[in-house]
């Protein structure tokens, strides 16, 4: 039997999302003087600015590029630029995991597009040489269910005619973007920067502004994703004046989450904590023979959303409902103890673990982490 470690991880919160609070962080440390007052007030827009600002600042995005807070998480930003922008021409749309997939389904289903679908299973990533570059294309970054991201842009061609929006919401601030490649760039601070949910942020490139101007979509578009008026892009979104209400209290907690950045060193620093977390964890999954990466390629293994499968063949033996409720039994424990929270995979994704190693994450506690999970393995196997 395997014993029970001694220690536990400072903070056991290892959820993709809402994820880890930055370490430190403490109500007290926000600003509440917008609390109350409106978004529209002049304290309400400067605020707004400000969590503009700052992001530009951090993340190097280029001058001439928008950067705008939108309703809905990421989701509703990728909804907005795909409602909003494509059907001018066809589209790839590339799905390695369940998010992509959610992408496919609306291109296909929803604005029955004229759609160019590849994709891969979980764990593997799409031809990307096979993009078309005459075709708009729609991918995820890091496929936060999958462990599985891209390894760079080259892929993306720089004379390209169609536009690429990007779904980076697991892969900003933790890994390097190419924005020249980069027309339409998505996330929500809740991911790496471990700010609160319903809140989207929008980036769109000067090619990206000149397809909302010079391209009608032909279908009736909700308030909440009309970027433009008059036929040229509302200016005022990118400066702070929100589509729709949004939370104060989640604006002055992201300009704290980008204000612990800066004092860490800026975008750098961000990276190389989440590189030594997942460099901390793959350790302990390359000593540890029950458990391995459900992505096998190194050059496109996620440093943020890091998925595992478990190997041992007596869980393997089990069907797939046997084994979720295998996951199910280690999570129960390790929550039971308070080693470690939702660290479950992703229900559309195959059974096994899902540990955030993104830089809100100490690299102490994925170290304790390890020996937990090992224990908690040994606790759910004593049960088939």
């Amino acid at each position: 039997m395997t014993q029970k470690p001694g220690a536990l991880p400072a903070r056991p919160t290892f959820s993709s999302g809402p994820c880890a609070k930055r370490p430190g962080w403490s109500p007290e440390n926000l600003n509440l003087s917008p609390l109350g007052r409106s978004h529209r007030s002049s304290i309400g827009k400067a605020r707004l600015k400000e969590a503009i600002d700052r992001t530009r600042a951090l993340l190097g995005v280029p001058d001439d590029y928008r950067i705008g807070i939108v309703p809905a998480s990421d989701t509703g930003a990728v909804e907005m630029a795909m409602w909003s922008m494509l059907g001018a021409r066809p589209v790839d749309m590339l799905a390695w995991e369940s998010f992509g997939q959610g992408w496919v389904t609306d291109a296909v289903k929803q604005l029955e597009l004229e759609a160019r679908v590849l994709e891969a299973p979980y764990g593997e990533i799409a031809d990307l040489g096979a993009v078309n570059p005459e075709h708009d294309v729609v991918f995820t970054w890091n496929g936060t269910t999958s462990g599985v991201r891209v390894p760079n842009a080259d892929w993306v061609a720089a004379d390209r005619e169609g536009i690429t929006i990007c779904d980076a919401t697991s892969a900003i601030f933790a890994q390097p973007l190419d924005w020249l490649k980069l027309d339409v760039v998505t996330y929500s601070w809740q991911k790496v920067l471990g700010g609160e949910g319903a809140h989207g942020v929008l980036i769109l490139s000067p090619r990206a502004v000149e397809r909302l101007e010079t391209y009608a979509p032909p279908r009736p578009l909700p308030k909440l994703f009309r970027l433009t008026k008059g036929g040229k892009l509302n200016e005022s979104i990118f400066e702070g004046a929100t589509i729709n209400t949004p939370s104060m209290l989640c604006v002055e907690d992201y300009i704290d989450a980008l204000t612990w950045a800066d004092s860490l060193g800026g975008l750098e620093a961000l990276h190389g904590r989440a590189d030594s977390n997942a460099a901390m964890l793959g350790a302990w999954v390359e000593n540890t023979d029950w458990v391995d990466f459900l992505c096998a390629e190194p050059s496109i293994r996620s440093n943020t959303s890091v998925c595992l499968k478990i190997v041992d063949p007596d869980v393997l033996r089990l069907d797939e409902a046997g084994q979720r409720t295998f996951v199910k039994s280690m999570e129960k424990c390790l929550a039971a103890e308070g080693a470690a929270f939702d660290i479950g995979s992703y229900r559309d994704a195959p059974p096994g673990l899902r540990i955030w190693c993104g830089a809100t994450v100490e690299t102490s506690d994925i170290e304790m982490l390890g020996p937990w999970l090992d224990w908690a393995f040994a606790e759910a196997k004593v049960e088939i």
